[in-house]
């Protein structure tokens, strides 16, 4: 039987930040991933965006951790050479009937301590992106973009550097209590340890359900939203993101630019019952729809199907929307063990907010 200091299941952006931690802390960590690749799943398929914090309950985890990991976020970056820019986002109302959903936005940004947001009148917003249709916006300087893949390979790198090791292909059998803490099953091989981080995203619930000492009230149900991604083909006008109002389930399709210059529109929502990452070419007349909604000049030609990616929602449509879940010691009542369920958007830009609560809830020094 193999003994390892601290274990992270899921090698994700939030995996990745949550080992670093650890390993820094000083602790000797194994990341365990079930993929051949570090950050394939949920991580590599959104839009790259650093959100300010504008969206999410007063109070809440999303709002408390996606205002501290954009701190954190574009420190790191900027002290590893992590490809990104602060580019700047606006918010914007289609129509005066949508000003109400703006007020909420900046009440909630403004809870959460955003206190760079600034409502444009459509003057004010055609100034700064002359190409934009809107009733009035909000602009959020704040907002950015980042390489999702140079940052899931720093972050490894860092924890690498100190002791930190993954390991690719490893699937998780069981998980069950031992006298220093968890056993761990993989295939034939069992390893013990008394921290366990469960980061295994989209398949988190799944993972939980496999640890015998765990409530399997405690463990949440898991609802998938899929959302697809339109590329647009050649030069674009506008140099910031462009947000619509917000809808009860997602940010609402949105326009975005990686740091090539590559423009898409994306994500939408699709509520499944299994994960599957095909776009529907069928999907283009909403696509091009949206994209004229914001911009009038959107060419149909030049819109194409790009990717997908599967969210794991705690909500289900019609539902109230759920918060992060860090499900810790105080919840659950057993020593070292950490899950962390639902964690959507803003889970990039939280990762190392996320990290750092984590590494705390399990007395990491």
């Amino acid at each position: 039987m193999d003994e390892v200091d601290a274990i992270v299941v899921g090698a994700g952006v939030v995996g990745l930040a949550v080992a670093r931690a650890l390993a820094l802390a000083g602790h000797e960590v194994m990341i365990l991933e079930r993929e051949r690749q570090f950050g394939t799943v949920t991580s590599s398929r959104n839009s790259g965006v650093i959100h300010a914090g504008l969206y999410y309950p007063d109070g809440s985890l999303k709002a408390q951790l996606c205002v501290e990991g954009r701190q954190l976020l574009y420190a790191f970056c900027e002290k590893r050479g992590v490809a990104h820019r602060r580019c700047g986002k606006l918010i914007v109302a289609a129509s005066e009937e949508e000003f109400t959903a703006l007020d909420a936005v900046m009440a909630h940004g403004a809870a959460a301590g955003v206190d760079d947001l600034v409502r444009l009148d459509v003057a004010e917003a055609r100034a700064i992106e002359p190409a934009l249709t809107c009733a009035g916006a909000i602009h959020s300087p704040s907002s950015g973009i980042v390489d999702q893949h140079e940052l899931m390979l720093a972050l490894l790198g860092e924890a690498e550097a100190h002791g930190a090791m993954l390991v690719y292909d490893t699937q998780v059998d069981a998980i069950g209590q031992a006298e220093a803490g968890w056993t761990v099953q993989v295939g034939e091989t069992r390893l013990t340890t008394p921290i366990l981080v469960n980061a295994a995203g989209l398949g988190a619930q799944a993972l939980a359900q496999t640890i015998e000492a765990l409530d399997p009230t405690l463990v949440p149900p898991l609802f998938l939203a899929k959302g697809c991604y339109f590329s647009y083909a050649g030069k674009v006008p506008f140099s910031r993101l462009i947000y619509p109002v917000p809808g009860p389930a997602s940010l609402g399709t949105h326009f975005t630019l990686d740091l090539g210059g590559q423009a898409r529109f994306g994500p939408d929502i699709h509520w499944v019952d299994e994960i599957d990452y095909t776009v529907d070419p069928a999907l283009k007349p909403a696509f091009l729809a949206a994209a004229r909604r914001l911009w009038p000049d959107a060419e149909e030609e030049r819109l194409q199907p790009a990717y997908a990616g599967v969210r794991p929602k705690l909500a289900g449509p019609g539902m109230p929307t759920a918060d992060f879940v860090l499900q810790g010691e105080k919840d659950h009542g057993l020593p070292g063990l950490v899950n962390l369920f639902g964690i959507d958007s803003p889970g990039l830009t939280s990762s190392l907010a996320i990290a750092a609560r984590v590494a705390a809830m399990i007395g990491a020094p």
